[in-house]
């Protein structure tokens, strides 16, 4: 591995010291670690289970060039364990637990001449592996906090003008190059696929973003059509593929506003329709809103709500909004309880917080969080009698310290009182009545070059 390493560093120099003059050469690093105390995080704890403890790293490097009219940017990313590898292991682990892997690798073109773009218009083609960022990543987002984070194999084609931006994108996934037929199974090797635990990724994806920028903030509208290989089962039950796909549609606007020097207001709708990666029929919808108040430039708080619809007991279509490939642990608490790798059933959910942040210094920042949590529908248990609405609450604090402009701190306290009902719809049994979670997470981020 360090080899690897190695290798590849000698390369990006030896390309650095021969870039023409004209052209922009850039090569940085991270390397990130996480330290965590895991005491229910993700779902609560019964009681004859034990505190978890251990260390994750990313590691990478990123390498970019700039020159007219094209830049190319590519990260090499490694995510794992500490210990996953024996100390005198000179090879990767097995494949499944193989986290080398290439993150970045794109292409932006410029198709416009510089006399357009002097004009303040830009019309760019980006192609390639890539992160897609919209917004306040709700529906499409990098998802950084987990240590391998999101990307997307697709091509964008972005406009941008004065006050109008508008992107069209688009991607279509296969197993392997095939000699015949454009079947998906839509589990590649390696780690579990999907968004937000449901095991499978898409065939294709499309979408349309439209912005533009207000007076006091910006406006934007947000279409997602992805698609999903039909499949049918056997006398036997085994799983086979055909011809076909479901396909699901995703839109709605985004408002991000000001009022006056200290308020501010954040607010977004989608609804979400066509049939879900199982072919069932599809009616969901979110909302939320989210206004901050900042008396001072060292203080902000403000109350917010978010509503994910769910499906009631033997409802004939699904109802059960999916967040797509979002960042949820920025919405729905610190602790990944909800819209994250562990399941919480279709009920949907509607969450109250209040979230402030108090900036000690120009290097010290603290940020708290308090979230009431509820099932957006109806929950029953097994011998089919309502439960109460209220999933829990949790309380979140982070503290944020910059050393340098290349060396950050961040170390978190989490606290969820988890009720009956939530470990109903997460089907733990003789749950612990308090969970908790620590950590400490270090990033190193240099410029290279420099």
């Amino acid at each position: 591995m360090k080899r690897y390493f190695y290798l590849l560093w000698a390369g990006l120099v030896a390309v650095a010291s021969g870039v023409p003059a004209s052209a922009q050469f850039s090569l940085s690093a991270q390397l990130r670690t996480r330290t965590e105390l895991l005491y229910g995080q993700g779902s609560p704890l019964s009681r004859n289970e034990k505190v978890a403890f251990f260390t994750s790293q990313r590691t990478r490097l990123h390498a970019g060039y700039k020159a007219e009219r094209l830049q190319l940017f590519a990260t090499l990313q490694d995510v794992r364990v500490w210990g996953q590898d024996a100390s005198t292991n000179n090879r990767i682990t097995s494949p499944a637990l193989n986290g080398l892997m290439l993150h970045e690798a794109w292409a932006e073109i410029g198709l416009l001449d510089t006399a357009k773009i002097r004009t303040g218009q830009m019309l760019t083609l980006k192609i390639g592996r890539q992160e897609l960022l919209y917004d306040d990543s709700r529906v499409l987002g990098n998802l950084d906090w987990l240590q391998q984070a999101r990307r997307h194999d697709a091509a964008v084609l972005k406009y941008t003008g004065r006050d109008f931006t508008m992107h069209l994108g688009a991607a279509y996934n296969q197993n392997r190059e095939l000699r015949s037929g454009t079947l998906y199974d839509g589990v590649p090797a390696g780690y579990p696929a999907g968004s937000n635990g449901i095991g499978t990724m898409y065939k294709s994806l499309q979408f349309l973003y439209l912005a533009r920028r207000i007076r006091h903030g910006t406006l934007s509208f947000l279409t997602v059509k992805d698609d999903f290989q039909r499949y049918g089962r056997d006398s036997t039950g085994n799983k086979f593929l055909h011809a076909g796909t479901w396909k699901r549609i995703t839109l709605g606007p985004y408002l991000q506003t000001s009022f006056g020097q200290h308020w501010n207001l954040t607010a977004n709708a989608f609804y979400q329709t066509g049939c879900d990666k199982d072919g069932r029929r599809l009616d969901a919808w979110l909302y939320s809103v989210r206004g901050s108040y900042n008396p001072s430039r060292t203080w902000t708080i403000g109350p917010g709500f978010d509503f994910t619809s769910g499906t009631q007991p033997g409802a004939p279509q699904n109802h059960s909004f999916d967040p797509l490939y979002g960042t949820p642990h920025k919405f729905w608490g610190q602790m990944d309880y909800f819209y994250a790798g562990s399941g919480f059933g279709r009920g949907g959910l509607a969450d109250w917080y209040v979230s402030s942040t108090i900036k000690v210094d120009s290097k010290l920042s603290m940020q708290a969080d308090i979230h009431h949590f509820a099932s957006a529908s109806e929950v029953r248990n097994a011998q089919d009698q309502k439960l109460r609405a209220v999933l829990g609450n949790e309380l979140d604090v982070i503290l944020n310290y910059t050393m340098t402009k290349t060396i950050t701190f961040q170390g978190g306290y989490c606290t969820f009182l988890p009720t009956a009902t939530l470990a109903q719809v997460k089907g733990v049994s003789d749950y612990r009545k308090v969970a908790a979670w620590t950590y400490l997470m270090i990033s190193i981020k240099p410029d290279l070059l420099k």
